[in-house]
């Protein structure tokens, strides 16, 4: 197991407390910064509290990957409430209200993380080894956490308080609000200075697992992309208003910047797309950590204390039965929350090997796989069940401990094509880019050469190219939270959640006015399927549970199909439900009741679109989908969450909401 960095120092934190009158962070006495950062090993022990405010259940650890990422055509999460509840948080709908439970704890998170950042940094920058190498580098980890905190605060709140002043030498303890796109510059122009007095991953003994120099360039083209791009911004004279979608218009500058520093991570070559795709989260799972190969940071976990990587992803799994007696289910319990669209594992090449990341099955306490025939699938590009050694145990839940990669070099190669692309066209860089990503995923395969070469050069055009680089972070980056923050940034969101709940819709009544695409008969119904055990080649990560088996058809041949093919019937050949060797049958999209389209369907996008059990749909002006429609014509998403009604009390009337709460 790796080795832990961000165990509290207990006897530096105790004497650094204090409660602010608004954000109820920690703050320093400044009378301690002489003792605290007489040396640096002091100082590490103050940075490794920042490292532990980040690794919050209430952010990064679980809330940033389930409660706040949001529905979109590849993460789903389905509700039949057909109105809001009285919890009032329901943010994947888009139906939160500022009372919303959960939003204070989450608000008070991030801004705690970023308070202990502004700690560490004021403290360090006026203390008398400011100008050592080795302080230089946790500075330079501070404002890494400080920057990535704020970005993401940014694209979920809009216009934040903001300050890079921590609250003992603030003139007033209430942050004022500043504007999104002034907050996002000033990060920019914060982790460019620091980035030069930051230490490559290959010369920091605790690796990817810190922040570091390739780190802070891969950050700043990340809130660059983000700067450049669109947001819903608020109708100040009408805080009823959902608002308007806009972006600056100095976005191509960003581009560039967005390129520049991704350019940097390449070239420093210290990163790479060696390990093969599935093994980058599978090591994850078993606590091993590649420093040199895609992951360029990760925020660090510790077992059996914060991080739900691993519970909230993979297949669910409950609990052995009281007073069981079989074989049981060594690796605990397991939510599998983060859903993944029902349709989204159709759009994969079957070649393509991140498509043996959508589950279709759970496990009860016994190990007993049971097929899913629900809403959506589950992501299993982590689980606590590819754990080969079972660390947590039986009778384990949450807080895995397993680590998650808040940046990827493949992310970084995306990023470039798309910046390259935006400035210049599909060049060559570009193409090579996206080359490198879709090479891992077609490595071994028949069709490489032509998922690879020829697909890639096909796009001859900036559009089309970008409708490449539309697709390919999608697929490279499901289970991540990251698409539905891509989606508003390119002002794509509406269309695709207004497509996405048509898709849904026509499935479910079976009404192909919404099969735009001509996809509806390509997706399996019926199916069958039975349990066999583990081959315990590596085909299934977890090498010791049974699995499900699924049988099909292909070119009038009767196959079996093990794990990851395309399922599919055509009547000619039917399993034997009955004998030794019975086939069990199990139907998928079955998603109508005695009123029509099942809550699930109707109701899982309710803030935006959603028809009630009277079919009347709402809001009324609310087009259908139909072949060559005009999607920038939709209204736009409110996907901006409201500041919590706390935090709006406490400022004396300096924060209000707007966006129509």
């Amino acid at each position: 197991m790796k080795k832990k960095n961000i165990i509290i120092a207990g006897l530096a934190l105790m004497g650094l407390t204090a409660c602010s009158d608004y954000l109820e962070v920690d703050s320093p006495s400044s009378v301690n910064d002489e003792y605290v950062f007489s040396n640096t090993d002091e100082a590490n022990s103050l940075l490794n509290g920042v490292y532990e405010a980040v690794s919050s259940n209430n952010t990064y650890g679980n809330a940033f990957l389930t409660t706040y990422n949001l529905n979109s055509d590849v993460e789903f999460t389905t509700s039949s409430q057909e109105s809001q509840t009285a919890a009032h948080n329901e943010y994947k709908l888009f139906d939160a209200e500022a009372d919303a439970s959960g939003l204070t704890s989450m608000w008070n998170q991030v801004y705690l993380t970023i308070e202990r950042a502004n700690n560490f940094i004021n403290a360090a920058e006026k203390s008398k080894i400011y100008g050592d190498e080795n302080l230089n580098q946790m500075i330079g980890e501070a404002k890494c956490i400080r920057a990535m905190s704020y970005l993401d605060a940014v694209i979920l709140f809009g216009d934040i308080p903001f300050s890079f002043t921590r609250t003992i030498d603030a003139s007033n303890l209430v942050m004022p609000i500043s504007d999104r796109d002034e907050i996002l510059t000033a990060l920019i122009n914060d982790l460019k200075v620091a980035a030069p007095k930051m230490k490559l991953s290959s010369e920091i003994t605790e690796g990817i697992e810190r922040c570091s120099k390739e780190f802070a360039w891969a950050l700043i083209a990340r809130i660059a992309l983000y700067r450049g791009g669109y947001s819903l911004h608020p109708n100040t004279s009408n805080p009823s208003d959902v608002g308007e979608m806009k972006r600056a218009t100095d976005y191509q500058e960003y581009y560039q910047i967005a390129k520049t520093y991704c350019d940097s991570v390449i070239k420093a070559g210290t990163h790479s797309l060696t390990n093969d795709w599935y093994n980058v989260f599978i090591d994850e799972c078993n606590y091993k950590v590649n420093n040199s190969d895609d992951p360029i940071f990760e925020i660090p976990f510790t077992m059996n204390v914060n991080g739900n990587i691993g519970y909230v992803h993979g297949p669910k799994g409950s609990a052995i039965a009281a007073g069981g007696t079989e074989a049981p289910n060594y690796w605990g319990t397991s939510n599998g929350s983060v859903g993944l669209n029902a349709f989204f594992r159709f759009s994969y090449d079957s070649q393509d090997v991140r498509r043996n990341a959508i589950g279709y099955w759970s496990y009860d306490g016994y190990g007993t796989p049971t097929v899913l025939a629900g809403y959506n699938n589950y992501c299993n590009k982590w689980s606590k069940f590819w754990d080969e050694g079972h660390r947590q145990g039986i009778t384990s839940s949450n807080n895995t401990g397993i680590n998650f990669p808040y940046m990827r070099y493949a992310d970084v190669l995306l990023m470039f094509a798309e910046a390259e692309n935006e400035l210049n066209g599909p060049t060559d860089a570009a193409k090579n880019a996206l080359k490198q990503v879709r090479e891992r995923a077609f490595r071994g395969a028949a069709n490489k050469s032509a998922m690879v070469d020829t697909y890639v050069d096909a796009a001859g055009s900036k559009e089309a190219f970008f409708e490449l680089i539309f697709n390919e972070r999608a697929w490279e980056f499901a289970g991540e939270g990251l698409r539905w923050k891509d989606l508003v940034r390119w002002n794509r969101y509406a269309e695709v959640v207004f497509k996405t709940f048509w898709t849904y819709y026509g499935k479910a009544t079976d009404d192909y006015t919404y099969d735009i695409d001509d996809k509806f008969d390509s997706y399996p119904t019926d199916f069958y399927y039975k349990v066999v055990s583990n081959p315990g080649d590596g085909s299934y990560p977890n090498k010791m549970l049974d699995v499900l088996e699924f049988f099909k058809y292909e070119s009038d041949t009767l196959t079996i199909d093990n794990l990851w093919e395309n399922f599919g019937l055509n009547g000619k050949y039917m399993p034997s439900t009955t004998g030794a060797d019975a086939w069990k049958q199990g139907t998928w999209f079955s998603w109508q009741n005695d009123d029509g389209a099942r809550p699930e369907v109707r109701c899982s996008l309710r803030g935006y679109i959603y028809i009630n059990v009277e079919g009347t749909k709402i809001p009324a002006s609310m087009p259908e989908l139909s072949a060559g429609m005009d999607y920038s014509t939709l209204p736009p998403v409110r996907y901006i969450l409201p500041i919590p009604q706390d935090a709006v009390t406490r400022s004396n009337g300096l924060y209000k909401n707007y966006y129509g709460y």
